[in-house]
């Protein structure tokens, strides 16, 4: 041992072997730990001094003798480490010597063969040769004994390979009849040989450039052997050792052999065939799917916050600190990276405003000083600088011009690419024409191309297509275009509480004064505060290169930031909010308010209003009918308007963190200032200035968090008040004109206020990133206009009825939630007093923190529906809209988040279609079989028996519309009572009409899917049992899968019960439709069964006589059923759902997150990554964030698994809504959609089921799983890509057989669902 320490020091005091070293680095790198720790050692050693050096290496000569064993443990361990290592080299790695510039040499004398630095000195130019050859310039000494076993070893496994070989050709079907251990042919045998000998390692097929290289890469991904394979193989070179193989053995082996050669054939096969999908793919729809950057996600929020700092400087004029900032970010080399070409064309901007040409010229010095490149923004700055100078120099015009096309750069891209505010673009426009004077912006505009053949008709053959107009003129558009105008430049709209019908008190009146006086002492005392706090951020140093609040604090006026804090006090529950909730809440109001006066800044004002009154030529009745898609009109308006702004105006979104940041600056200073007297209710008590908010901890789960609570006093104070007026952003309301059609990702619904097309977690980017990229949304963003086109009015009647029981105290039967006045109030409790045992006290304490629960979720409930129930009564005689966005798998939601057509029965019952048509011959039939659908009485009964059963009930129907409250109530026992009294009502008008069928409705029919994510399961697999079960087959009685589920599970639980089992004779008589229904609706939305006997359980409960005691036995054991009688009901479903899954585990295992493309073309990716924390300091208190969307960390496998079968299932359905929508539009109906639920005029409910009906057929006409397993292949195993070879060969293999093998399809026929009566119903 001391031998090799002093060969240790001989080679660390020589300088060349340490460089030599340094350059086998790379290829001995994970030889051994110990190894490792000997060059690290040396590497630290090479900046010291010779004397360091040699005291240092002195030192470990001599041993310490306390580390004498373990020198000796370590000496052995080395050599089985290098024994396993080259044994592996050996076996399971094929060196590819054309790109890995390394081979395996010769052991050196000492025998470790590993290492340099115990071996002889070689020079540099040794070194080359080594590196080209692999065996020239070693060392030619004898080999020591165990490297000349394992070279025996060596030569006797390549001779039996080659046996092995002979015999797989000569007997190309041997069986084996033998054991089950088998030799199997190493891969990559057939391209390579590698030797350990001192001769140069030469490849059986030199690999040339090109195609050879790339395609010897894919094969040495794919030809490695799973894990298995591997340890039988070891098994079996083991044994070989000691004995040798027999007649019986070499049948094995055969046999194995061949089995493999065949599996790596299969392999090859499809290898080949993605490399020739990948190599033909240029310009189809497939090819165009856009993938997420994960590296560039690295510095992007940190690129985010220093955009939106420098922007927030510009907007306020604080350009001094803007420059000041940048150039500090700049000056520090490591805070480069995070910069890019953008941050630096902000300033170019502010000096091209200026005329300033030489600052301009400066920016581009630091632009590729930094190492970036001018793009097209920092040339349209800078020509839109040489516009501003009256007498510019056209050298320096042509020069400018000629530099931008020699960094391939053209000025027709300017148009497209780059966004102008104010008169940027004339300015630009004016420079060139200086040069060029005839010179024309080359304008794009968008083609019918690209469309998937699912699609493509609908935008190439419109000669039948009639677009429905609005009941509106053009001025009554243009009145409200105004209105919705003012609403959104306010930013908030304040309105009318319904509670303020009720009569004023004594009391209430003071209560209100008090607060009205309290508001404006508070007023003032923020506005001093606010100011205060700006003069010491001001004075901060604005040439450090860190972030602060001042320019935040800047970009409105003082008023509006206290109105602001004022307006979230008032909006503060009385049980409190969590710190971090509210702080968002407050910075996301001053980032709304931000973007409105930033586009009042860039003059995009004027021309929004010039382009939507062109644009309401195409909505308003009084005009000529045009062929044209809203998206298509406003596009074209656009173009046909090129000067001034534009107005996607490419602001920057805030990161979350600066949200987070502002918006606890502001709760701080509320926390701090506002304070009231402690005698205000009592002027008994002493007076004392106290705060009215406090920011205390509580616990949510086992995580601690910042809450802010009121102080009861205010909290009493705002009760008693019961304030006549609510304040609203102005977001939350509809908008009073139609909503501006999506175009793009980044423009669309409101006027002025922003709105993301795909709604996301706070901070998630991936999203944005994969939308920007797709090249066609056409489709997608034309439906949600289409949703959103839709007008719609309040029916008066009704909320008048809702109104007046929610002033009487509310009713939890017709879920009208009841005042705090009816909370369970418990009498005062003192902890101390004797008279109670302590498990009284406990029993009290549970009683009292029961009741404070209840008492918060009523309150929750009664504000919910106050909220809502003002906003209708606020709409009540205007006519409006509701704008539409998506979430991320594609399902579509509207944006006002209160009140709209997805909420309760309550807020759907008051909502009637704006535009009336007449009933029809049928339309009133269709009102009657809809109130029976409402009822949940006759679900498996005909279309025709229910409409008998309406005629019946007739006299009901009349009672229940012509007195409500005082009559029969017939209305009130329905499944959804508010929906079926307003269809009582509906009906009674149209038959006491004249003419029933001229009868003008407004009232929305529903058609409901039967278990939609089943019948997208069904259809995917042509499954017959399961298409039938959820009504995709034609039947004379609609098929109920519940009704289904539940009468087989009752089949189960008897024979259980006939054999013994307790619980299941408890459960006898209480399997019903009821119990089982949510578990099977969710099953295919990929519940486990932890949350189905979750949710039997909550069923179980409902019912007052089964035995309380039993719930958890009965839900456990119901759970096992259900999933049992889903099986074998759904079999080709649950293959699909567990391909999906194991496809999703295979993947994410890999390191990738899950994506798809929907058959529209919407790009989709699971956004499930493992949970990061963050530390972000504050001034209130430290938030540790729990960041689960970071694309940095690698993708948390239990959720992208779990989730993929749900989400994809939730595209198909989006996806078929969304061509329902398309389609029906084109057909001039009007359609509302949520979710699997469509809505239409009872006229046209006929033609909206067959619309509905053929394009669920389109849809899973198309091949869907097999281009997702394309999608899948070419995304995760393509050949192509580096990471390939990087991977664990066997699971890359493995995904990819999994991807390539889609389930089988049953004998289904899609075409029967045009037939099927039931399918939507």
């Amino acid at each position: 041992m001391s031998v090799l320490r002093v060969c240790a020091v001989a080679k660390c005091l020589s300088r060349p072997s340490l460089l030599e070293k340094c350059a086998l680095r790379g290829y001995f790198a994970d030889c051994c730990r110990l190894c490792a720790s000997f060059r690290s050692g040396a590497v630290r050693r090479i900046s010291e001094t010779p004397l360091q050096l040699q005291r240092r290496n002195v030192s470990l000569v001599i041993p310490k003798k306390e580390d004498a064993k373990k020198r000796v443990l370590e000496q052995s361990q080395l050599f089985d480490v290098l024994e396993a290592r080259i044994q592996q080299l050996e076996t399971d790695i094929v060196l590819d010597v054309q790109h890995a510039d390394v081979q395996v040499v010769k052991a050196s004398s000492s025998g470790k063969g590993v290492s340099s630095s115990w071996s002889s000195k070689t020079t540099s130019k040794d070194k080359t040769v080594i590196s080209k050859s692999g065996a020239k310039g070693t060392s030619k000494s004898q080999q020591s004994r165990w490297m000349e076993k394992l070279a025996k070893e060596k030569t006797k496994k390549l001779q039996k390979q080659q046996e092995i070989k002979q015999t797989v050709q000569k007997k190309p079907t041997a069986k084996s009849k033998g054991s089950k251990s088998s030799s199997q042919i190493l891969p990559g045998t057939a391209h390579k040989t590698i030797s350990t000998t001192a001769n140069k390692t030469t490849p059986a097929v030199k690999p040339s450039r090109g195609c050879t290289k790339i395609s010897d890469k894919i094969h040495a991904a794919a030809t490695s052997t799973p894990a298995t394979e591997h340890k039988a193989s070891k098994g079996k070179c083991k044994n070989s050792r000691n004995q040798h193989p027999g007649d019986k053995e070499q049948s094995q082996t055969v046999n194995d052999a061949q089995n493999t050669v065949m599996k790596l054939a299969e392999v090859e096969e499809l290898e080949e065939r993605l490399i020739q999908q990948v190599t033909q793919r240029t310009s189809s729809s497939v090819a165009e799917h856009p993938q997420v950057d994960s590296e560039g996600s690295t510095y992007r929020d940190m690129q985010l916050s220093i955009r939106s700092y420098l922007e927030a400087c510009v907007f306020s004029g604080n350009i001094e600190r803007a420059s000041g900032f940048l150039l500090s970010q700049h000056r520090v080399v490591r805070r480069r990276k995070f910069l890019n070409t953008d941050v630096y064309n902000i300033l170019m901007r502010v000096w091209a405003k200026k005329g300033l040409l030489h600052q301009i010229g400066r920016i581009f010095i630091l632009v590729e000083e930094a190492g970036f490149k001018p793009n097209l923004g920092s040339y349209s700055a800078a020509l839109e600088c040489m516009g501003r100078i009256p007498s510019c120099s056209p050298k320096i015009i042509t020069r400018c011009l000629n530099q931008m096309q020699q960094h391939g750069l053209s000025v027709d891209d300017l148009w497209s690419q780059c966004v102008f505010r104010q008169d940027e673009r004339d300015m630009v426009l004016k420079a060139i024409r200086v040069i060029h004077p005839d010179y024309q912006p080359c304008l794009k505009l968008s083609t019918n191309e690209g469309y998937t053949s699912l699609i493509q008709d609908f935008y190439t053959q419109r000669e039948d297509h009639h677009y429905p107009k609005l009941d509106l003129t053009k001025e009554e558009l243009l009145q409200g275009f105004e209105r919705q105008l003012d609403v959104e430049q306010a930013c908030t709209v304040t309105i009318d509480s319904v509670e303020a019908a009720k009569p004023v008190t004594e009391n209430m009146a003071k209560m209100r004064g008090l607060l009205v006086e309290l508001g404006a002492q508070w007023q003032k005392t923020l506005l001093q505060a606010l100011r205060e706090i700006k003069v010491i951020l001001s004075s901060s140093n604005t040439r450090d290169y860190r972030l602060n609040l001042y320019p935040y604090l800047c970009l409105l006026e003082d008023k509006e930031y206290v109105d602001i804090m004022l307006q979230s006090v008032a909006n503060l529950p009385p049980s409190g909010e969590s710190l971090k909730v509210l702080a968002s809440d407050l910075g996301n109001r001053v980032y709304t308010k931000y973007s409105v006066r930033q586009k009042h800044q860039n003059q995009m004002v004027e021309k929004l209003g010039k382009i939507y009154c062109s644009y309401t030529d195409l909505l308003a009745k009084d005009t000529k009918e045009c062929n044209v898609l809203p998206r298509e009109k406003w596009c074209n308006l656009e173009m046909e308007l090129t000067s001034g702004p534009m107005l996607q105006d490419g602001e920057t979104s805030w990161p979350y963190i600066v949200i987070l940041e502002l918006g606890t600056c502001l709760v701080d200073m509320m926390v701090t200032n506002l304070k009231i007297n402690s005698d205000i209710l009592n002027p008994a008590q002493d007076r004392k200035r106290i705060s009215i908010l406090y920011h205390m901890y509580t616990f949510r789960s086992i995580r601690q968090i910042g809450f802010i609570k009121l102080h009861p006093i205010l909290s009493q104070m705002q009760q008693e008040a019961m304030l006549t007026k609510l304040t609203f952003d102005s977001f939350v309301m509809p908008m009073l004109c139609p909503p501006v059609p999506w175009t793009s990702v980044k423009f669309g619904a409101y006027l002025l206020t922003p709105a993301k097309l795909m709604r996301s977690v706070d901070g998630a980017v991936q999203h944005d990133v994969l939308l920007e990229k797709c090249q066609n949304l056409h489709p997608v963003l034309d439906s949600l206009n289409q949703l959103g086109s839709c007008a719609w009015r309040i029916n008066k009647p009704l909320l008048d009825i809702i109104i007046s029981i929610f002033n009487d105290r509310g009713s939890d039967k017709l879920d009208i939630p009841p005042p705090l006045t009816e909370a369970p109030r418990l009498p005062p409790f003192n902890p101390q007093d004797p008279n109670h045992t302590a498990s009284e006290k406990a029993i009290i304490r549970r009683e009292m923190i029961n009741a404070k629960k209840k008492s918060s979720e009523m309150h929750s409930l009664r504000m919910d529906a106050l909220y809502k129930l003002s906003i209708a009564n606020h709409m009540r005689d205007e006519m409006f809209w509701f704008p539409h966005n998506m979430d991320f798998r594609g399902r579509t939601y509207p944006c006002p988040p209160y009140f709209n057509h997805l909420g309760s029965d309550v807020t759907r019952a008051i909502l009637v279609f704006a535009e009336g048509k007449p009933l029809g011959p049928k339309g009133l039939d269709w009102l009657k079989i809809h109130l029976v659908n409402l009822t949940g009485l006759k679900k498996r009964t005909s279309l025709q028996g229910r409409l008998e059963y309406a005629n019946t009930i007739m006299e009901d129907i009349l009672d229940s519309a012509d007195n409500p409250l005082n009559g029969k109530k017939w209305w009130m026992n329905a499944d959804e009572p508010w929906q079926a009294l307003a269809c009582c009502m509906e009906i009674a008008k149209a038959v006491r009409s004249p003419d029933s069928t001229k009868f003008i409705s407004n009232f929305p029919v529903h058609q409901d899917g039967s278990c939609n994510g089943l019948q997208h399961y069904a259809a995917l697999g042509r499954d017959v049992i399961g298409a039938t079960s959820v009504n995709l087959m034609p039947c004379d009685l609609p098929q109920d899968v519940y009704s289904g589920v539940a009468q087989q599970v009752e089949e189960f639980r008897a024979q259980d019960a006939e054999n013994g089992v307790k619980i299941a004779k408890i459960l006898d008589g209480f399997i019903s439709r009821k119990v089982v229904k949510q578990t099977v609706m969710t099953v295919v939305y990929g519940v486990t069964r932890y949350g189905g006997r979750l949710q039997i359980e909550k069923r179980l409960k409902e019912i007052d006589e089964f035995p309380k005691e039993h719930v958890w036995d009965a839900s456990h054991y119901l759970v096992q059923l259900v999933f049992t009688g889903l099986k074998e009901m759904f079999e080709g479903t649950r293959e699909i759902q567990d391909w999906l899954t194991e496809s999703a585990r295979l993947i994410s295992k890999s390191g990738h997150t899950v994506q798809w493309v929907t058959p529209l073309g919407l790009p989709i990716i699971q956004p499930y990554h493992r949970t990061r924390s963050q530390m972000m300091k504050s001034i209130m208190q430290h938030f540790n964030l729990q960041i689960n969307h970071d694309t940095k960390e690698r993708p948390d496998t239990v959720k992208q698994k779990n989730a993929f079968p749900p989400n994809f299932i939730h595209s198909l359905d989006s996806t078929h809504m969304m061509l329902t929508s398309l389609h029906c539009y084109s057909a001039g109906l009007t359609f509302v959609s949520v979710h699997d639920c469509f809505w239409t005029h009872a006229l046209t409910v006929d033609t909206m089921n067959k619309v509905c009906r053929e394009q669920f057929v389109a849809l899973h006409s198309q091949p869907i799983l097999e281009d997702l397993s394309n999608f899948l292949l070419q995304k995760y195993c393509n050949p192509f890509l580096n990471e390939a070879k990087k991977k664990k060969y066997q699971e890359y293999r493995r995904l990819m057989q999994l991807l390539a093998k889609v389930p089988k399809t049953g004998d289904f026929d899609l075409k029967q669902v045009k037939k099927s009566t039931y399918f939507f119903s």
